[in-house]
């Protein structure tokens, strides 16, 4: 993705230098210029993240939250200042009935619906033999139900240009946690979900992919180590990190960029695929990670 104008200290045609920063050639058209999304889970981390990147491609975008609403307010202005339209909405995914009548103001305020990213998860972190089924019923009506009920309902706008459609997962999906059995098996229905959707959507020209981020620097990070596993958070990122081919953690603005990718022209030929954004810590073979997980590097600073 290019940007335009002069790098810092470069000197324009006229002959004057142009002081870092000003940017004197043409400017950039937004990649996602004039596009509509709806972003569940959207009042922090990783839905946040999306939102103000997309927000900053071009997207005017609506907004769901369960619970947080002074957070959620505070996305809206953000996006506001970035010039775009943003309009948030109170649903409770546990409740997949009232995923169509969301949809459905959505379409009604903004004419369109081009991309849906399905962002929201939650779950009762505890094992599987300790989970009761109301935790299964919730963790599955929040990330597996109230998947399809959005993409019915989004469908009937999304004909007729090239629609996106981005499923957050996650490494529970593919490698088992401690406390995160319900969950690992919602985020693992999703991705078998996007396949069948990117099959049956790709000749509408509508693209399926799910992200599959590892540990990123979050809140919810922070308290599944401390609180789910009993660690210290700033020892468990420096082993992490040291484990972590690109030494350093992910942030939700990495996934942000690969969602906003995704969501462009760009993307169109892929689809039905779960992307994992890990900084490859899972290429890793186990054998090779026992010395650095055991003994961090001396003097290394977490990233």
């Amino acid at each position: 993705m290019r940007w335009g104008g002069l790098g810092a200290g470069t000197r324009p045609a006229g002959g004057r230098r142009s002081p870092p920063g000003l940017r004197t050639g043409p400017a950039r058209v937004p990649s996602l210029a004039g596009r509509v999304a709806l972003v569940t889970g959207g009042s922090r981390g990783v839905g946040r993240a999306v939102i103000l990147r997309l927000a900053a491609e071009g997207t005017d975008v609506a907004l769901t939250y369960r619970r947080e609403a002074a957070r959620a307010a505070e996305v809206v202005g953000a996006v506001e200042a970035l010039g775009r339209r943003a309009l948030a909405l109170l649903l409770d995914l546990r409740r997949p009935e009232d995923v169509a009548p969301a949809v459905a103001q959505v379409a009604e305020r903004y004419g369109r619906i081009d991309i849906v990213v399905a962002n929201a998860a939650a779950t009762a972190f505890r094992p599987l033999t300790e989970t009761r089924d109301r935790h299964v019923t919730q963790t599955f009506a929040i990330s597996v139900k109230a998947l399809l009920e959005l993409v019915r309902a989004a469908l009937p706008s999304m004909r007729g240009r090239p629609g996106r459609i981005v499923a957050i997962s996650g490494i529970d999906s593919l490698q088992a946690m401690a406390g995160h059995g319900t969950l690992g098996a919602a985020k693992a229905a999703v991705e078998a979900l996007v396949r069948s959707l990117a099959l049956e959507l790709g000749p509408e020209g509508i693209t399926v992919n799910a992200v599959s981020p590892g540990f990123l620097r979050t809140e919810g990070s922070r308290f599944y180590v401390e609180r789910g596993l009993g660690l210290d958070y700033a020892a468990t990122v420096a082993r992490l990190v040291a484990a972590t081919p690109r030494r350093r953690l992910g942030t939700p603005e990495d996934v942000a960029a690969l969602v906003a990718w995704l969501c462009g022209d760009e993307a169109d030929f892929l689809t039905g695929q779960t992307l994992v954004l890990d900084g490859g810590l899972t290429i890793r073979s186990p054998l090779d990670l026992v010395g650095e997980l055991r003994d961090p590097p001396s003097g290394h600073t977490p990233g």
